[in-house]
């Protein structure tokens, strides 16, 4: 699951012509650190919850890859 979400990311990023290797994300990373917008934060969503059939934002918003992975891991 971790995987798959970072493939999400890289593959939104590498979207907006920007390089980045996977093993540089962390469950720590912050997606405003990665320079992404808020509409790239509602995309993210879309993607993640598309894969995963689970609405991540039911408690809130997110603002780094552990979040999503724990909300995943309770859905």
């Amino acid at each position: 699951m971790e995987q798959r979400v970072k493939e999400i990311i890289i593959e939104l990023i590498e979207n907006k012509g920007q390089k980045m290797e996977i093993a540089s994300l962390s469950s720590s990373t912050v997606f405003r650190d990665l320079g992404m917008t808020s509409i790239d934060l509602a995309t993210l969503t879309v993607m993640i919850e598309d894969e995963f059939d689970v609405d991540i934002f039911e408690e809130g918003i997110v603002s780094t890859i552990g979040e999503v992975l724990v909300r995943l891991e309770r859905a």
